[in-house]
């Protein structure tokens, strides 16, 4: 399949302090690497965004946001389609906000000033009421908790080709130990090193990875449960206990919220 290069509109400046964009991108969308000059927070409202920013590889589900800072070259690359909600904020509103690139936490408070104003499509907030809304998002972005990378990525050999192979199937269930003969070294070795690169244990970044899956499956017609067998989980039950620690709410509720809404 062709992939769809997309790219959205450049500015010489950003035609306000805090400018908004929205976009729907189709499956294998591909945005180019380039940069800008002020900070962008690259948010899907549905779906997960998948990005390069400054060389490190970012997969990022709805309950968070990437933040790239000034003059930062990043890219994209979706398999599957996202609603994209983009904020790009002046230089001098960036100052407080991290100088390397991120993942940010996006509260309730973030979800609904960025949802709120793209119903509406306003772009530059204008209104009095909208400039007061646009502020308290600045202000909750310099709160909001940072995370380095939803889900972390290695540069060790040997651990990025577990992670790689992991990834090219989340429902594999095999154990830790598989995977360490595999390359070669010890289980208690193996498991160090995911907590040393990765700062989690192996058992946390399959969750995170299989929760990633999730959120692409459930965009489809297949029951919860079919899903959930798909992921390998033996039960709709643990598929949903693990979704809800991750996202907050049931796998239906997520596919009410989120896509039924489209």
């Amino acid at each position: 399949m062709a992939k769809h290069n997309v790219r959205l509109q450049d500015f010489p400046q950003l035609p306000s302090p805090v400018y908004f964009r929205y976009s729907d991108f189709a499956p294998d969308t591909e945005c180019t690497p380039h940069q800008h000059f002020w900070g962008s927070l690259d948010y899907s409202a549905s779906g997960v965004m998948r990005m390069e920013v400054a060389g490190s590889r970012f997969m990022s589900p709805p309950q968070y946001a990437v933040w790239v800072p000034p003059h930062t070259e990043h890219s994209s690359y979706n398999a599957e389609a996202i609603v994209y909600h983009s904020v790009g904020l002046a230089p001098e509103l960036c100052e407080q906000l991290p100088q390397q690139p991120c993942t940010l936490a996006i509260s309730d408070i973030l979800k609904a000033i960025l949802r709120d104003f793209a119903q509406r499509d306003v772009n530059m907030p204008q209104t009095a009421s909208d400039i007061r809304l646009a502020q308290v998002l600045v202000d909750q972005l310099k709160q909001a908790p940072i995370h380095e990378c939803f889900l972390p990525y290695a540069r060790h050999l040997g651990l990025l080709g577990v992670l790689e192979g992991m990834q090219a199937d989340p429902a594999d269930n095999r154990p830790l130990a598989h995977w360490a003969e595999q390359v070669h070294v010890s289980e208690r070795t193996l498991a160090r090193q995911f907590v040393r690169e990765l700062g989690m244990s192996f058992g946390e970044w399959r969750q995170r990875l299989r929760y990633l899956a999730a959120i692409e499956a459930l965009d489809s017609e297949r029951s919860v449960q079919h899903v959930a067998f798909d992921l390998g989980y033996s039960t709709a039950s643990a598929f949903i206990a693990m979704f809800q620690r991750q996202a907050g709410c049931t796998p239906e509720q997520y596919r009410r919220t989120h896509i039924r809404s489209r």
